[in-house]
């Protein structure tokens, strides 16, 4: 090679280094596992969504999921310039229909899966969503530990290990209990991850535990262990159950005349277990994540466009559902990419983010933080608890 062509060539190969490296500058793009470049923000993006469209948990989760899903995924469309789409499956209210679900949308190859609200689902069908780098982001299940399945994995209830330890201190402070009882479903993820954590922070706080009740998801008759809990006499009694457990234990309290001396407390209590309960929620103290009366931004112009949509109150699940579809497409926004580890990694990075829950972080394990609120029934509504 002559001089010449030397001075040629290294000229061509300079234009390309400064080429390549300018539109470094401008925007990096991640390589997919499978070696292509990944969709950018600009195109369409398909999400998975898995909720209960059948089966038990359809009314009290399924459905006030997909709506909150829905309104978020409309303004997002509307307002920020990507295309979110929706690839919806029916988990059947089973944890063989929420495994199949996520096999099929991973199938799909979405990059991120929402939904999956029974903690028992999220435990089942995690691992197939993580061994296959696809983002799963729970807006509903609470279970302690379910996050650590792997670093694919994010939530946006408060999980029961940073939930009731605040709650308890609340309560604790202002009713002064220092012996209690608990009653738990003993097949039930959440409820026992909820009774456990509970168990161990009461003892921590020297409360001591008189009986610990256990019941079977789908059990509907309650008297025998709420007989058995009033003859202890604790200061109160904890609830650890799913919504439709929940609002049977305590419309069955005023049936066995559970006396007012010992207060009621159902973490996650909602105001659909309230209505159901009817008169027996009255004193009932539930530890919610999302609430009508919370002044965080946006919160009430939410309730109007809720409102609006749909023709009734939003429900907590609801809430859930809208915030974790508008902070999966903060991230989306942040990593400029569709490509499932970009978002995994922006999402891990979310830190004091805007919400109707209030300013919005993960933690390390990938469970929210926000702060919670402590509600009390009374006259068949939720008032801030004094």
């Amino acid at each position: 090679m002559n001089i010449k062509s030397v001075i040629i060539f290294a000229f061509a190969l300079v234009i390309v280094v400064l080429t390549v490296g300018l539109f470094s500058c401008a925007r990096t793009v991640s390589v997919a596992s499978n070696g292509e470049v990944p969709k950018m923000v600009d195109e369409d993006i398909s999400i998975g969504v898995v909720v209960a469209l059948t089966g038990q948990h359809a009314e009290p989760y399924g459905f006030p999921m997909q709506r909150g899903f829905e309104l978020a995924r409309e303004e997002i469309n509307s307002l920020s310039g990507m295309n979110l789409t929706f690839i919806t499956v029916d988990d059947q209210s089973t944890p063989e229909g929420a495994k199949a679900a996520v096999q099929h949308l991973v199938n799909q190859g979405v990059p991120a899966i929402v939904g999956l609200a029974i903690s028992t689902h999220l435990k089942e069908a995690a691992p197939i969503a993580q061994a296959n780098r696809v983002i799963a982001f729970s807006s509903v299940s609470s279970a302690a530990g379910l996050s650590g399945i792997g670093d694919f994995i994010f939530r946006t209830s408060l999980a029961t290990n940073i939930s009731i330890p605040s709650g308890v201190m609340v309560t604790q402070q202002k009713i002064g209990y220092q012996k209690v009882a608990t009653i738990y479903d003993a097949i039930d993820v959440y409820s026992r991850s909820s009774n456990e954590v509970l168990k161990r922070v009461l003892e921590a706080n020297g409360v001591e535990i008189l009986i610990q009740e256990t019941f079977e998801t789908g059990d509907t008759d309650f008297s025998q262990q709420l007989t058995n809990i009033m003859a202890v006499e604790p200061d109160a009694l904890f609830i650890s159950a799913l919504s439709q457990e929940i609002a049977k234990i305590v419309a069955q309290t005023s049936e066995v005349d559970f006396p007012d001396s010992i207060r009621v407390i159902a973490p996650d209590l909602t105001m659909d277990e309230v209505q159901k309960a009817g008169a027996g929620a009255d004193g009932t103290i539930g530890f919610i994540g999302w609430s009508s009366m919370s002044d965080a931004p946006g919160n009430q112009t939410f309730i109007e466009n809720y409102r609006a949509k749909y023709g009734i109150e939003p429900e907590p699940w609801a809430a859930q559902s809208y915030v974790t579809l508008r902070v999966l497409a903060n991230a989306i926004k942040v990593a400029q990419s569709a490509d499932s580890t970009a978002i995994r990694d922006a999402l891990a990075q979310t830190k004091d983010l805007p919400t109707i829950l209030g300013d919005f972080s993960f933690n390390p394990d990938g469970d929210a933080l926000y702060d919670q609120i402590v509600l009390v029934v009374k006259d068949g509504e939720f008032h801030v608890f004094e």
